[in-house]
């Protein structure tokens, strides 16, 4: 869903002088001088092997992705729930399955802390889950009925009931398993206002979730700017920082033990750049903050054709769920149409940090400025077409989130 990009591990306070980060490497090393190290000797061809370098996305931590389709009923659409997006990749839910109904759960052990202090990106997260759910049960047989926060409040946030009903498929169940979250460079070309709008689906009106593109130049260079001083004080905040870095899985053999967080797969990086990140010894949490910041600078907001704000007018934990279900749609009606989405959450991530530490900065005015009045920001994310294919991340495995 929604994430900012900390992807690197921690190894105390200060770098080992004779550990070289992977971000000075990659500065200091071409790519082909990487490949010709691998190609020389047959234990870097060893390293390359334990570390997946010849096989991004493989494993069983990324099983979740291919075996989902064939699974009926009810476990089979808590599959497609499982590869939606969440902040972090922290996959914040569980599920109680029965054959007339699924119940959908916020597990409390999967937050982000400091980043997340209200539980806003969960519920997002969650509600990217349920859409997913719901658009799997048709081509199961399956009529979801859908109630939001049964028992008013709590970790249960949805009750799904299920009825019998004749097969069928809404066009955004075919791209569930090609929808991914891609950090990577888009292509220097605009997306027309007719393609933002198809993508937004319809006006729902109201004071529910709604998206407001923002595309034109001057708009977008003064988001892309904020978004990057957003990210710097991100960093700069310590217990943010440290939160943000937990999700890490910096080996390939940390992404087969928890399958789940953040990982090298999903940086948006060349095949080259990939492999040679792989091979190199993590980086400290500072040199990653420092990499992400340049990153967001450079890549990421260099780069968007457009940058999309859910809004909503009002603030309930509903509405905030029901926010997630259009994230996701818009994911998906975004990946139908080969439009890449990148989400970008370190502004709203700071703004809530700012309520809980009493901080106050120009942060919030300067989103506002942006969006329609009495629109309250819930997440923002970039669109745009991709250089390259994003790549899938680790999921966990249905048994491993049946409650």
């Amino acid at each position: 869903m929604v994430s900012t990009e900390q992807d690197w591990r921690e190894q105390g306070d200060a770098p080992d002088p004779a550990t070289v980060g992977r971000r000075r490497v990659l500065q200091a090393l071409g790519a082909a001088t990487g490949v010709a190290a691998v190609a020389a000797t047959g234990l870097l061809s060893y390293r390359a092997y334990d570390a997946a370098v010849l096989d991004p996305g493989g494993g069983a931590a990324h099983d979740p992705w291919r075996d989902w389709r064939a699974v009926p009923g009810p476990l089979g659409a808590v599959g497609a729930a499982v590869l939606a997006a969440s902040p972090h990749n922290t996959q914040p839910w569980r599920f109680a399955v029965a054959p007339d109904a699924i119940d959908v759960f916020a597990d409390p052990a999967r937050g982000t802390g400091s980043v997340d202090p209200f539980g806003r990106e969960r519920d997002v997260g969650l509600g990217c889950a349920l859409e997913n759910l719901v658009l799997a049960c048709p081509p199961r047989g399956l009529a979801p009925t859908v109630a939001l926060l049964p028992d008013g409040g709590g970790d249960r946030v949805a009750h799904v009931a299920l009825a019998p009903a004749e097969p069928g498929a809404d066009p955004l169940y075919e791209v569930i398993d090609r929808r991914h979250t891609d950090r990577g460079p888009f292509r220097p070309a605009p997306l027309p206002p007719e393609t933002l709008d198809a993508l937004s689906g319809p006006d729902p009106g109201g004071s529910g979730p709604a998206v407001h593109w923002i595309a034109g130049s001057a708009a977008r260079d003064a988001l892309g700017r904020l978004l990057v001083d957003a990210a710097e004080a991100l960093v700069a905040d310590t217990g943010q920082s440290i939160d943000n870095f937990a999700w890490f899985r910096a080996t390939h053999d940390e992404e087969e033990r928890y399958r789940d967080g953040l990982v090298l797969d999903g940086q948006g990086f060349s095949p080259l750049e990939l492999g040679v990140a792989k091979l190199l010894p993590p980086s400290s949490r500072a040199d990653g903050d420092r990499f992400w910041v340049g990153r967001t600078r450079d890549v990421h907001t260099a780069t968007a054709a457009a940058y999309g704000v859910v809004t909503l007018g009002q603030g309930s934990r509903a509405a905030v769920l029901d926010a997630g279900r259009l994230l996701q749609r818009i994911h998906l009606r975004a990946t139908a149409a080969g439009i890449s989405l990148h989400h970008m959450n370190q502004i709203t991530e700071r703004l809530d940090r700012e309520v809980t530490t009493g901080a106050t900065s120009d942060l919030g005015p300067r989103l506002a400025a942006l969006l329609p009045a009495g629109r309250r920001p819930v997440l923002v994310f970039r669109v745009g077409w991709p250089v390259r294919p994003a790549r899938p991340t680790p999921r966990r495995p249905v048994t491993a989130v049946i409650a």
